[in-house]
């Protein structure tokens, strides 16, 4: 085991996970009204109406995919019944349906971004990092989506190394063995990972930290017409009459 090793898979995921904890609270503390998309839907609506719902909904799904694949064991699995053969077709079809979702919405936010002009003002340098890494981190997913299906090449037991070590670190003991037995379009999937979540404070991102439970409790609000206001009385246009 090299010291590489242990920087890259036994520190370094520490130190991402302290910048993304201690990045939420500075933003939060130092920056509310900035803990926002800066939202552009009035510039231009129909690309986001499309490029939007793909993107995110398609995130989702790779979400769910991964607290699958990386903290479900594998015996967890097979005691429901479910086959490592069917285990990996699912992840393959949902993965690759998912991912290509996520890469075509972000696709056509990045198209509508650089097309249209007022969004394109708005555009920070931190907003086109953050695309970089993104779509990085996307396109590496679905190659390891592949990957770790036999799709292309050989099929690597993922469940077997990188699941392992990203349960180990919730013990505080990370499996740095099993890391370094992956393969390394893995390795990179988890390096983009890591560097995703170290800008994600710092970024429009963490407005996925939000949920509006506000608006769940908030009181209605009541609205009135001005002619139904105590003391008032309708309106007449031009002179009244003398009296």
């Amino acid at each position: 085991m090299s010291w590489i090793d242990l920087l890259l898979w036994a520190v370094l995921p520490y130190v991402m996970l302290a910048v993304l904890i201690g990045g939420t609270i500075w933003r939060y503390r130092y920056d509310k009204f900035g803990w926002t998309t800066r939202s552009s839907e009035l510039y231009e609506s129909r690309l986001l109406r499309i490029g939007s719902p793909l993107f995110h909904f398609g995130l989702l799904v790779v979400i769910i995919g991964h607290v699958i694949g990386l903290i479900i064991p594998a015996s967890w699995t097979e005691a429901i019944g479910m086959t490592e053969q069917a285990y990996h077709l699912q992840a393959l079809v949902l993965g690759a349906i998912a991912g290509f979702c996520t890469l075509v919405g972000v696709g056509i936010l990045i198209y509508r971004r650089r097309t249209t002009g007022p969004v394109f003002m708005a555009t920070t340098r931190n907003d086109k990092a953050m695309y970089i890494v993104l779509v990085a981190a996307i396109l590496a997913g679905l190659a390891t989506t592949l990957l770790g299906t036999g799709v292309l090449g050989e099929q690597h037991p993922y469940r077997e190394t990188v699941s392992p070590w990203f349960r180990s670190l919730f013990v505080l003991q990370p499996d740095v063995a099993s890391m370094s037995a992956a393969s390394l379009g893995f390795k990179v999937h988890t390096l983009i990972g890591m560097a995703l979540f170290v800008i994600w404070p710092f970024t429009r991102l963490v407005h996925a930290f939000t949920a509006p439970l506000g608006y769940l409790f908030r009181p209605y609000i009541v609205y009135r017409s001005r002619s139904a206001s105590p003391g008032s009385r309708p309106v007449r246009r031009g002179w009244e009459p003398s009296r």
